[in-house]
């Protein structure tokens, strides 16, 4: 997204419960920020981030842009997502308001071909390479005992085995 949007700096933010996700099928909070710690390594253009560590949960993006957007107030952000979520946008609490606030810059997915949002002014389909490795892809190759390790940094590889994550 750096090399294709005009984005200086990406911010990773972790979240502690997707309200559309079960919380018991994560791994724990501090095992999911170390993880993208190690995937970004020393790089200035990333920062991991455990804002929403702090906040209510379920965590819900709109309560996180309005904490940044008062804890940041000279920094501007936009949200970063895969077309596979902005099919199910309507679902997000307050998307409209989002929606008027913010920019969505949408990373492309081969099976998503057109959204109803595609056409809003602040959405804005970015043209980059397609990549077809999902976190659903990884967690399923590594339970079928499949060797990842060209698929993700190498300090994540050695982290989910050392800790032997998603093996069951």
């Amino acid at each position: 997204m750096l090399e294709f949007t005009d984005l200086d700096k990406i911010w990773f933010i972790v979240s502690p419960q997707n309200p559309l996700k079960k919380k018991e099928s994560l791994l724990a909070d501090y095992h999911r920020f170390e993880l993208v710690n190690l995937a970004i390594g020393d790089s200035y253009n990333y920062k991991a981030s455990n804002v929403e560590f702090s906040l209510p949960q379920p965590s819900r993006t709109i309560d996180t842009l309005a904490f940044l957007f008062d804890k940041y107030p000279d920094k501007q952000f936009v949200l970063i997502m895969g077309a596979d979520n902005l099919v199910s946008f309507k679902k997000w609490k307050n998307y409209q308001e989002i929606l008027k606030n913010y920019e969505i810059y949408v990373y492309p997915r081969p099976e998503i071909l057109e959204t109803e949002f595609d056409n809003h002014p602040q959405v804005k389909r970015i043209e980059a390479p397609l990549m077809e490795i999902s976190s659903s892809f990884i967690r399923q190759s590594i339970k079928d005992k499949r060797d990842i390790r060209f698929f993700v940094p190498l300090k994540v590889w050695e982290y989910i085995k050392e800790m032997h994550f998603y093996e069951k």
